[in-house]
Order: structure tokens, then C-alpha cells, then sequence
């Protein structure tokens, strides 16, 4: 044999042999959209340009989730997920040859997607769109499959002539009016591992999006599933990775260190500081939703009770599960009862007078900017207390420090901000979070 042609042959096996996933787990990047790595970062915004517009992002997300709690079906999209608008991204390869992608990471999402060939209706996209018939890899899945029957509503595709199954299709819409519609199906998704050596991972099931519109942007290609659903990438992995992932979120967009994204072992958080609380799933959507019982400000435990949004299913878990944790909203937004107390405590803490943020976005602000006069606060979940330096809660705009937590009617959140230099792991066997203390940029 000629030896080109021996090559060949061993790549192409390489490419239709998914490597097993090895018992440490794997490690990838994730990317905030702002940072310099991010295929939106567009380096004549300047800094508070970038910061005011993921503040804008965030009020948008949680206006989705509050409409998401009172949805009902219509006849044309029928399964609404989180908002489109994510604020981390991954990187990976779909199909056989492999074809690079970029993903919106969604801790609340379950059916990945992607756009695909040929399109009814694509968004412009920077990248290649994937063209199912070039993966040797690629195939579509029939009505009766169980994914199929997985999907909260899916239809039909195709005559169903004798020999034929009918293909399944999805049709996703979300809460900003977003959409997609394509088919569900199984390929070879491809990670580039922080080891160096790519993980891949056959058959995995994702939306191929044929017809899709709304408010993406050019520099991705769909949605990556994260969340607690049976389709998620999370619960796909299932046993290769023990029902475990975790991140670790760079503070301040750091230009020069990039968040990470772990699963599996790697994913494991243990250790001195480790704090865990449970999590729970509720009504029709798998968001991780915490039981938080107060928020402690200097020497003062401010009661965390307030009554559930409709249709979360509450009643059913005994008012377990008041706080969605989640890393595509910014801030962290409190019933607004719950904030008003937490604004009047904190008047009493921290010495200065408070000052209106001209944006008219931040309902606390000083001008004090030395951040050592400003009190940590002490987020105390069921069986945790998760205490947040007063630098990942209080952040410059403009001349004015102001608190990175905004008042609700509706749905609370416990955003990203909150979340920075904590690694923080999922254990969707346990059904736990866990937290621990960790300088992001170092780990």
C-alpha cells in the first residue's frame, strides 16, 4: 500500500473511532463573549461600553425567565427554552471530518444545536455551516426513537413511505423570539481537551437547525445544553463522566486567563473550603434552582422568604428551590422585598453617602472607591454559606462603585458576577452544587 494512502486510511479511523473519555475527565475553555479570545470581541468598545452592554443582556434574560414561568403553548414553537443571549462560549467539532463550531453555553438549555445545511432560513454566520452530508458520522433519528420521545413536543418529517421512517424534528423557540427548527440526530462531537489531545464522543444527539431566526449573532452557530434534561450534553456524557461538570468563571474578563469548563474527574471539587447544597428541578423547564435561606451582612441574617413565581411547581417540593443559579445572567437579581432590606443594611455598613448611577441602572451606588470599606456578604443556601468578597459584589462604573444585584418581581437569579473565583461543580448523580474559593486565573 502506498504509504499517503496508509496515512489515510489510519487518519480516517482515528476520525470515525471516537477516543474514550479517559478516567480524569477532560478540561476546555470557556470563553466569555467580551474577553479577547471571543469571536465578539470587538476591541474598539471600551471596557464600560462592554460592561453596560452585558447589563442590558442580563435585565433582558431574567424579563425571558419571568415570561418563560408563565408560558403557554402556541401552535408554531413549542418547546421555549433559556433566551438566546448567553455570556459564555465553547468551542468544539461536530461530524466526521470534524468541523469547528462555536456554541453559546447554556446551563439551562438541554437539546444542543447548530445550523445546518441546506437552509430554509439561516442567520449569517462567520464559520462554515455544517453540511450533514459531509459527515460520515451524521444520522437522523425516527419518530419512535427515544430522544424523540424525550423532546417536550416534536413532530414528523417526511411521507413515511413503506421502508421509511419518519424523521424526527424539533422546533425550538425562546423567550426573546428566537428560533430554530431542524432535525434530531446523532454525529461525533470532537473537544479540544487543555491536555492537548482532542476528546471525542460519538453518537451524540443535537438539533441539525434547517430554519432558524431571531436575535443570533454572527460569530456563533447554536446552542450548547448544559442543563438537567435528558438530552443535555451533561446527562449524554452520563456514565463516562459520572454525572459531573464544574467551571471556574476568571474574574473581570481578564485579558490574559480564560475561564474553564471541566467534566468528569477533572470536574471533581473537594478540598479545604468545599461547601455543597442541593439543588432541585421544577415545573417544565431543568433549571438548577438552590434554596437560598438568607444573605448575612456584617453581623446581620437578612430572611430570605419569598412566595415561588407560578407554575414552578413549588407546592410539590415544599418550598424547596427559590434561586435559579446561572452563568449566562450577569447580575444577581433579588426579590425586591429581599433587596430593599439588603440595601438598607448595607446603607448602615458602609460609611458614605449613597449615589444615583447616571445609566439609572444600579439601584446602589458610592463614590467611595476604595474597595476595603466595603463588606463581603454571606449567601447561606441549605446546608452552605457562600461568602462573596466584596470585590466580585461591588464593581466600578464610572467614578461610582455600585452593587452588582439588582430587585425582581418575579424570578430570582443568582448570576455570574456572583459566581467568579469559585469553582463551583455540578453532580447531577448527588444532585448537589459545591463551591470553593479558587483564584480562576490559576486554575
Amino acid at each position: 500500500m502506498h504509504p499517503l494512502l496508509a496515512f489515510s486510511f489510519v487518519h480516517l479511523l482515528l476520525l470515525i473511532s471516537p477516543t474514550k473519555i479517559e478516567a480524569g475527565g477532560f478540561t476546555v475553555a470557556l470563553i466569555h463573549r467580551d474577553s479577547p479570545q471571543s469571536p465578539f470581541y470587538d476591541p474598539s468598545i471600551s471596557k464600560s461600553d462592554r460592561l453596560a452592554n452585558a447589563i442590558r443582556r442580563s435585565f433582558s434574560r431574567v424579563a425571558s425567565f419571568n415570561e418563560l414561568s408563565r408560558y403557554t403553548p402556541n401552535n408554531d414553537i413549542q418547546s421555549p427554552l433559556f433566551p438566546s443571549g448567553g455570556e459564555y462560549l465553547m468551542k468544539l467539532s461536530i461530524g466526521t471530518p470534524p468541523l469547528k463550531t462555536t456554541l453559546l453555553a447554556d446551563t439551562g438549555g438541554d437539546l444542543s444545536w447548530t445550523q445546518c445545511r441546506p437552509c430554509v432560513k439561516c442567520f449569517k454566520q462567520n464559520s462554515t455551516i455544517f453540511d450533514p452530508k459531509k459527515s460520515w458520522t451524521y444520522k437522523e433519528l425516527p419518530c419512535g426513537s427515544q430522544p424523540c420521545k424525550a423532546l417536550r413536543n416534536s413532530t414528523c418529517k417526511g411521507a413515511g413511505k413503506k421502508g421509511t421512517a419518519r424523521i424526527c424534528e424539533y422546533r425550538y423557540g425562546y423567550a426573546d423570539k428566537s428560533y430554530t427548527i431542524g432535525d434530531v440526530a446523532t454525529d461525533t462531537f470532537t473537544f479540544g481537551s487543555s491536555s492537548g489531545r482532542p476528546v471525542s464522543v460519538g453518537k451524540i444527539v443535537f438539533g441539525c437547525g434547517h430554519n432558524n431566526g431571531g436575535t443570533y449573532n454572527t460569530a456563533t452557530t447554536g446552542v450548547i445544553g448544559l442543563g438537567g434534561g435528558s438530552l443535555s450534553l451533561v446527562r449524554q456524557l452520563g456514565d463516562s463522566i459520572g454525572g459531573k461538570f464544574s467551571y471556574c468563571l476568571v474574574a473581570n474578563v481578564d485579558d490574559k486567563f480564560t475561564s474553564k469548563i471541566s467534566f468528569g474527574d477533572k470536574a471533581v471539587v473537594s478540598g479545604p473550603g468545599v461547601v455543597s447544597t442541593p439543588f432541585v428541578f421544577k415545573g417544565k423547564f431543568n433549571y438548577y434552582y438552590l434554596t437560598l435561606e438568607s444573605i448575612i451582612v456584617g453581623n446581620k441574617r437578612l430572611g430570605y422568604e419569598t412566595k415561588m413565581p407560578p407554575d414552578t411547581g413549588s407546592g410539590s417540593l415544599g418550598g424547596e428551590g427559590n434561586i435559579i443559579i446561572d452563568s449566562g445572567t450577569v447580575l444577581t437579581f433579588l426579590p425586591s422585598g429581599i433587596f430593599a432590606n439588603l440595601e438598607s443594611q448595607l446603607g448602615k455598613v458602609i460609611k458614605g453617602k449613597p449615589m444615583k448611577d447616571p445609566g439609572g441602572v444600579f439601584k446602589l451606588c458610592y463614590r467611595d472607591d476604595n474597595i476595603d470599606h466595603y463588606p463581603s456578604l454571606t449567601f447561606k443556601f441549605k446546608g452552605a454559606e457562600v461568602e462573596l468578597p466584596a470585590l466580585i459584589t461591588f464593581f466600578q462604573v464610572g467614578k461610582l462603585l455600585c452593587l452588582a444585584m439588582a430587585p425582581t418581581d418575579d424570578v430570582a437569579v443568582f448570576g455570574n458576577l456572583s459566581q467568579e473565583n469559585f469553582l463551583i461543580g455540578y453532580d447531577l448523580v448527588k444532585k448537589q452544587i459545591s463551591f470553593k474559593p479558587t483564584n480562576c486565573s490559576k486554575y
